[in-house]
């Protein structure tokens, strides 16, 4: 365990240049926190520190120093530093002895995979969105303390290695940065299996029954995830800790780090949250494989300043959640009726969408700055421009899974054989390396025409022979009329809510986001009418006429409407035994 020895090694070293923070939360119920640095034998005559712009796991940029306030520092003997902002992000200090104490105070309240949330019931750290540093001593050990003591009843839970009591320890600036923490009263269970140590942190409001229920679920996401590589990866001190804060007060998110991930939701197990939160367990621990260590060259080294983009994420996001769904068929959380019905949504949303035209899986990968929780204030065409490399990749990951298994092959090979290659070495891949790998895997014809028709171009593969392969039908001709556009109903009226689909009955009529339905053929709609029944009474090639307002002024739209192009996935009551096998053999547990 690399990490592990090089912690017993500074440790037996007396390793002196530390740098050490504590955090302590005497004003949680306002959300802030109290935060102090030493930065000690500085060799420089001024040290730079500054606050993360985005985290690890995330693609886009995300402002952490807006909310630091209160900034002192002082040397060694408490003596009052000058600091210098020489821009937005960071601080720059002078004259010091050697040793640079700083401390400030951090306001956080949004808990997720990236922000920080400290309130009276926890404090969810995320330790870019909470602490300075400083690149130029990035090198150094990190050892932080985490003061609780205004709250007796709270643990401690991290990735981070506990050394005593609150003081926990990491080897370098980019571990620490890897290492979310929650502080709470949470519950925990824990088991082991083939020597690494599986933890599970849950801050809920349940009953310890809900607990004991998902955890089994959770366990068995584990073992089948670890049958599709062989084994588990060596976790660096030992164990892996799920921290899981399903609360009213959180926001929706899961976020993966090297020995850890961060699960938030608002959804409790008894109120919904043991079906709904189960995905984002199987999502993010199966990145303890691919991105954690089967890990794309274009992310490292992380950078902390500036974005970070990836022409990757269609397989490292994408195919991990293509096997979001059939690690939960596989460990029997859904049957497989349920997981097919699942496959629609994002089957549809896939390839419907106009976005294919202007962008291939590659090009869909490097919108992640812009997409990826991104904040911006203008307008955009993300309807016709659009699809989620989630999405797009496991829509190939499928596709590819399917493929393999026409040749008696499967993907779960595939990617134990990419795991042997690049994650287990943890040698960083690029594009070409994954086409090589499927050529030694699958053949040098078959892996190039895979990423010419579907990676570098936006082909549809043959989704109707790959099913049937599996005793799957897709059937489309859907006997509803589309329309092409989202309607908005409030209490002034009816509104396009979304930019309308290129091509679509809608687009080409000239309707346009914002537009005000006044009336739907001669139908003049009111409050308490539903736009979805209105429009249910027309059929695909009727004409309709919509009265619209826009920009303060009346006109009529006239609408030719399509057949609704949606597709159906289902099970075949009609595939051959030898189809149901092969299907049997896809879906079942390992």
């Amino acid at each position: 365990m690399r990490i592990l020895f090089l912690f017993f090694l500074l440790t037996s070293a007396g390793f002196s240049q530390t740098n050490t923070y504590t955090i302590s939360f005497e004003n949680a119920g306002h959300h802030e926190a109290n935060v102090k640095v030493t930065f000690p034998y500085l060799k420089q005559d001024s040290l730079s520190v500054r606050m993360s712009r985005t985290s690890p796991g995330r693609y886009a940029l995300h402002e952490f120093a807006k909310n630091v306030y209160g900034v002192k520092a002082t040397n060694s003997k408490g003596e009052k530093l000058e600091i210098i902002r020489p821009d937005p992000y960071s601080w720059t200090i002078t004259d010091h002895d050697g040793t640079v104490n700083l401390e400030y105070i951090l306001f956080g309240n949004r808990a997720d995979g990236t922000y920080t949330q400290i309130d009276e019931n926890h404090a969810h750290l995320n330790i870019p969105a909470t602490f300075m540093y400083s690149e130029a001593l990035k090198k150094r050990p990190v050892e932080v303390t985490f003061d609780t003591q205004a709250h007796p009843t709270w643990k401690i839970a991290t990735q981070l290695k506990q050394l005593e009591g609150n003081k926990y320890y990491a080897p370098d600036l980019y571990y620490f940065m890897d290492s979310p923490t929650e502080i709470s009263d949470f519950d925990s269970r824990e088991f082991e299996i083939d020597g690494e140590e599986i933890k599970f942190i849950l801050h809920h409001p349940g009953t310890e029954q809900e607990f004991d229920e998902y955890w089994e679920q959770v366990k068995e996401i584990v073992r089948q995830q670890k049958a599709i590589f062989g084994e588990l990866p060596e976790f660096d001190f030992g164990e892996y800790t799920f921290l899981a804060c399903y609360m009213p007060n959180v926001s929706g998110d899961g976020m993966e780090h090297r020995n850890s991930t961060v699960l938030t939701d608002v959804t409790s197990l008894g109120e919904g949250g043991m079906k709904e939160n189960i995905g984002t367990v199987a999502h993010e621990f199966f990145h303890a494989w691919n991105v954690e260590r089967i890990r794309p060259e274009s992310l490292e080294p992380f950078d902390f300043t500036e974005a970070n983009m990836s022409g990757l994420l269609w397989f490292a996001e994408g195919f991990t959640s293509y096997y979001t769904g059939v690690t939960l068929a596989r460990a029997g959380i859904l049957t497989p009726e349920e997981y097919v019905k699942s496959l629609n949504g994002t089957f549809n949303y896939v390839w419907n969408s106009p976005a294919r035209e202007f962008f291939n899986p590659v090009e869909m990968s490097y919108q992640a700055p812009f997409v990826d929780a991104a904040a911006s204030i203008d307008p955009v065409n993300r309807e016709n421009t659009f699809i989620s490399y989630y999405s797009y990749g496991s829509m190939l990951g499928l596709a590819l899974d399917l493929q393999l298994r026409q040749k008696g092959q499967n993907l779960d090979e595939f990617m134990k054989l990419v795991w042997e290659t690049y994650g287990e070495t943890e040698i960083p891949y690029d594009i070409e390396d994954l086409e090589r790998a499927l050529s030694t895997y699958a053949g040098k014809e078959f892996a190039k025409s895979y990423f010419n028709d579907y990676i570098y171009s936006s082909k549809m593969p043959d989704y109707e022979k790959l099913f049937a392969h599996v005793g799957l039908q897709i059937k489309r001709g859907a006997k509803n009329a589309f329309f092409g556009a989202s309607v908005r109903t409030d209490d002034d009226g009816f509104y396009i809510s979304g930019n309308p689909y290129k091509g679509s009955p809608a687009y080409t009529s000239g309707l346009s986001e914002g537009d005000q339905i006044i009336s739907l053929s001669g139908i003049v709609l009111e409050k308490d009418h539903s736009w979805k029944d209105k429009f249910s009474k027309f059929n695909p090639q009727d004409t309709i006429t919509l009265e619209i307002e826009r920009f303060g002024r009346k006109m009529k739209k006239t609408v030719m409407l399509e057949k609704d192009p949606a597709y159906t996935i289902s099970i075949d009551p009609k595939a051959t035994a030898k189809a149901v096998k092969e299907r049997e053999a896809w879906l079942s547990k390992k």
